[in-house]
């Protein structure tokens, strides 16, 4: 394990932001991370956790306490089922399963951040999310005190969120387990339609896995969404809303909003999100709220390739994002009556 004090957290994060830890600790083994968090946990230390740090907005002052990156290695594939560690590079491992043929995450390429956080997240775009291939995640339990293993349906996914979100203080991610289809080198069956407009298919028809990925890197890479350090536009945390889920009638008055703002027969996007749910874009409410591209009067910006990432500029300070968050949030409430939700986690800081 590597050990350093004081240490900047800014360079471990996509955002490039936040003060520095007082204690920063990197563990290669499951066995290191284990012994880590035992060491917080029983001398009542404060502990953060950090895989990619693609997800995290961490404050200007820093962590007092000990920062963990989980820097764990491993990548065990058998036939269909695939075995990673929580510190592999998410980005690396989707690019294996396309190589051996294997469909489920092809379309999630080029998601910044570690496989151990994909899970806790339940990390999804263009019409696949991780839900839907994790069989098992084996974790350390701190209030067990054990590792342990759970199910998918333990892990109880829904949009963007799961057990280990809801109870972050439970659970360290040490490998995620997945089952993968072998489809003869095709892809799963094409879900998002913007996906299937750029390869020329119909919704729920397959193309090759080699095809779906190269898509996905590039509809990512035009909106700002494949990490690029010279361009600011992908010093973000991608989306940094989540599209919010709205019952029948918070999506009826949501409907009158709309058409009160911008005249009779506008209709924002709709998504069935299960029974007397509809999903509307975090996206269309940002930009139909008056907030589009490239707005912003500081180092803190909305990207200038999509309006639902918001950007360091290169010099910015967790404050500056945050008061230009807090400016959209306040501005889609007032626009539409809908409180947007931030993605990434926040440390020492809240929005």
């Amino acid at each position: 394990m590597q050990e350093l004090h004081d240490a900047p957290l800014a360079p471990l994060t996509t955002f490039r932001l936040g003060g520095p830890a007082t204690r920063l600790i990197t563990a290669t083994t499951d066995d290191e991370v284990t012994a880590v968090v035992r060491e917080a946990d029983d001398s009542g230390t404060p502990l953060l956790i950090i895989g990619g740090g693609s997800n995290l907005v961490i404050g200007d002052k820093g962590f007092d306490g000990t920062a963990l990156v989980v820097a764990t290695k491993g990548v065990a594939l058998d036939g269909t089922r695939l075995e990673l560690a929580a510190g592999e590079v998410w980005t690396d491992a989707v690019a294996r399963t396309v190589e051996a043929g294997l469909a489920g995450v092809e379309c999630l390429a080029g998601i910044p951040g570690s496989a151990g956080a994909t899970p806790i997240q339940n990390v999804g775009a263009y019409g696949q999310e991780v839900a839907s291939t994790i069989t098992e995640v084996v974790a350390y339990d701190r209030r067990a005190r054990e590792t342990v293993t759970l199910s998918n349906e333990e892990c109880a996914f829904s949009y963007r969120h799961s057990r280990f979100k809801s109870d972050p203080e439970r659970y360290v991610v040490l490998r995620v387990r997945f089952a993968l289809e072998d489809a003869g080198g095709l892809s799963g069956p094409v879900r998002y339609a913007e996906t299937a407009r750029v390869l020329g298919v119909a919704p729920g028809e397959r193309v090759p896995l080699a095809t779906a990925r190269e898509t996905v890197l590039g509809l990512r890479a035009g909106k700002g969404m494949v990490l690029d350090p010279e361009d600011h536009d992908t010093w973000s945390a991608g989306s940094f809303f989540t599209n919010p889920i709205l019952d029948d009638e918070a999506f009826a008055a949501f409907r009158t909003r709309v058409r009160e703002r911008l005249g009779d027969g506008a209709e924002a996007p709709a998504y069935p999100a299960g029974e007397g749910r509809t999903k509307t874009s975090a996206a269309w409410l940002i930009d139909k709220a008056g907030f589009g591209k490239g707005y912003g009067h500081g180092p803190a910006r909305i990207s200038t390739k999509h309006t639902l990432a918001l950007t360091n500029r290169g010099d910015a300070t967790t404050e500056d994002l945050l008061a230009l968050a807090r400016e959209v949030v306040a501005g889609v409430r007032e626009a539409f009556g809908v409180t947007l939700v931030n993605e990434p986690v926040t440390v020492g800081v809240t929005l």
